[in-house]
């Protein structure tokens, strides 16, 4: 996995180096260049039509000037109205064209907008699912939901309005500070000098909310995983009672979110009043310095007017800059989780030259295996492994013995640490997605049905399979009965996870979801768990049919499911301590003896 400053380990962080920070802001800009480039033909006209609208829009307080010191004096001394007209008719279009290129603006940046929010949802969603299950086992689902969600909110917030604020603000004030500058050069070195506190103040601004937007960002994701995490679970929630601290906690992180918000809030209290008071003081000065020159016949009344309002203009879109910051700021934060999601490599990562293995055996090798998740101790030691194809085997042995870890190392959920797991004699490493999908497939107790139609659910692993395909395999597996008596049989929506049918019955529909997959390489994670005794020994003739000409591996608590097997290992901290046939095992004086007696007492 790529060791980013802000993946899976550093999501909760906001406390980073100048280091990590002026990485992260590299990736984020990394990033967003890659967003834009495909579309700068469109970004390029946007800026055309922008820079032309805000130049027209500059031009009504020089009109206006133009206007009084030449226009008005034309009327009262000649009767001469055509300088007025045509000022007039100038400010009439430049006003109705200024409106025209800004309408048009608002409709590209919109267009660039939502194809850069399509585009980074898409490669959320993509990269997401590629990812190692490495990955989704240590990043929750809340904090994935809040990068698709908030966070791509935030974004377009800043793209949408954001845009039009900079617009406004930055553009308009370098245009303004220019035609002030053209008609008046002491009024606009009063402007440049009142720059200075009017910088320090919005760099204040920038800095302090850029600590807490990043601050808001994580809290943001707490929320949101507190409040999926509690829905997902809550069955668990309900069974133990847990609504009360729930609240608490929820309570907790919620009064976080509101502490950040207002101290966000707090920041603006401070600018508004400062760019109120240095708007005003500007504007005295000039007013003042432009009285003393008139008097002096230094200025003309019309000139100072103008002046009067480009300061004026200058000043009140700067609220609107500080809205753009806000904007910006929260954007930034969620680019910043977005890119630390997007920076995140495979930990089983596709082999650059697959070999090809169009029809698997099925014959398993383990080959000196060692493995361990992430930095923690070694579950699999020096392990190796012979599966014939076709063999069934059932692996027995007490929690955290390696089981459910070898199940995923033959199903390259991970990659061994050391050594190599073999499938036919290939690598698995080396073998291409498509392949190892088709060649191996595991059922777990879990048995997750996706929204949609249960023959759907049925085809998952064969798109195209037919019907007369999905209700032989449903009749395989002795699943056809009750389909059938659902409202609209295989045409019933099993509901959000399943919801329409018992545990049993889901974990049924996943065996023929298996069977009709047709693998080479069958695994059983605990996949009868669900089921009852009486349903259990009513799929026992349907395991067989599904075992059968296969290579099997069957993780079983249940040592009934485990009779059918060929071959049962007993593992034990992650090492294989017996490996016999189950009726020489339970002949024996052995750990799997033991735990075949104490189960036929059980049943007693």
């Amino acid at each position: 996995m790529s060791t980013t400053v802000q993946g899976t380990q550093g999501e909760d962080r906001n406390d980073y180096t100048a280091a990590e920070s002026r990485a992260i802001r590299r990736r984020s800009l990394r990033l967003l260049g890659s967003l834009v480039s495909p579309m700068k033909g469109l970004l390029s006209l946007t800026a055309i039509v922008v820079i032309a609208s805000t130049g027209l829009r500059v031009l009504g307080p020089a009109l206006i000037a133009y206007g009084i010191d030449n226009a008005l004096p034309a009327v009262l001394q000649n009767a001469d109205w055509m300088p007025a007209a045509a000022v007039t008719a100038v400010y009439i279009v430049t006003g109705i064209s200024g409106a025209l290129l800004i309408g048009w603006f608002v409709v590209l940046s919109a267009r660039l907008t939502q194809a850069i929010l399509m585009d980074l949802r898409t490669r959320i969603f993509r990269h997401t699912q590629r990812l190692s299950l490495e990955f989704h086992e240590t990043y929750t689902s809340g904090r994935i939901i809040s990068r698709q969600t908030s966070d791509l909110e935030s974004i377009r917030e800043l793209l949408d309005g954001g845009l039009n604020q900079l617009v406004q603000g930055a553009l308009y004030g370098i245009f303004t500070l220019v035609a002030l500058f053209l008609i008046d050069w002491q009024s606009g070195l009063v402007l440049v000098a009142m720059g200075i506190p009017l910088v320090l103040l919005m760099r204040w601004f920038y800095l302090e909310s850029q600590k807490g937007f990043r601050e808001s960002r994580v809290v943001s994701a707490r929320l949101i995983v507190h409040f999926v995490e509690t829905m997902t679970g809550i069955r668990a929630v309900k069974a133990f009672r847990k609504e009360r601290r729930n609240d608490e906690e929820f309570a907790e992180v919620a009064s976080d979110y509101r502490r950040v918000n207002l101290s966000l809030v707090k920041l603006y209290g401070v600018l508004d009043p400062g760019l109120i008071l240095l708007a005003n003081v500007t504007m005295a000065v000039v007013l003042v310095w432009g009285a003393v020159r008139v008097t002096g016949g230094f200025l003309e009344i019309g000139v100072l007017l103008a002046a009067v309002l480009y300061i004026r203009n200058f000043f009140s879109p700067l609220e609107e800059v500080a809205m753009f910051l806000n904007s910006y700021q929260s954007a930034t934060a969620a680019l910043e989780k977005v890119s630390g999601v997007l920076e995140e490599s495979p930990s089983v990562p596709d082999p650059a030259t697959p070999t090809a293995l169009p029809n698997a055996r099925g014959a398993v090798r383990f080959d000196e295996v060692q493995f361990a998740y992430g930095s923690g101790r070694v579950i699999l030691p020096d392990f190796s492994l012979d599966i014939p194809a076709g063999q069934t085997i059932a692996l027995v042995g007490t929690t955290g013995a390696g089981k459910s870890t070898l199940a995923k190392l033959i199903s390259r959920f991970y990659d061994p640490t050391r050594g190599a797991v073999t499938l036919d004699g290939v690598d698995l490493r080396a073998l291409s997605q498509g392949d190892l999908r088709r060649a191996i497939v595991m059922v777990t107790q879990e048995a997750y049905l996706f929204s949609g139609t249960v023959a759907d659910n049925i085809a998952l692993g064969k798109p195209d399979a037919t019907i007369d395909e999905i209700r032989a395999a449903a009749r395989a597996v002795g699943a056809d009965g009750f389909i059938r008596s659902l409202p609209d049989g295989y045409d019933t929506d099993v509901n959000k996870r399943g919801g329409r049918v018992s545990a049993g019955q889901r974990q049924l529909i996943s065996f023929a979801r298996a069977f009709l997959a047709d693998p080479a390489v069958l695994i059983l994670d605990e996949a009868t768990a669900s089921l009852d005794i009486p349903s259990e020994r009513l799929i026992q003739d349907a395991l067989q049919t599904l075992l059968a000409d296969r290579t099997a591996i069957i993780i079983a608590h249940r040592l009934s499911t485990v009779a059918i097997a060929d071959r049962v290992l007993v593992m034990e901290h992650g090492r294989i301590i017996e490996d016999d046939a189950p009726a020489a095992l339970i002949a024996g004086t052995g750990t799997f003896a033991k735990l075949h007696a104490a189960w036929r007492e059980s049943l007693v």
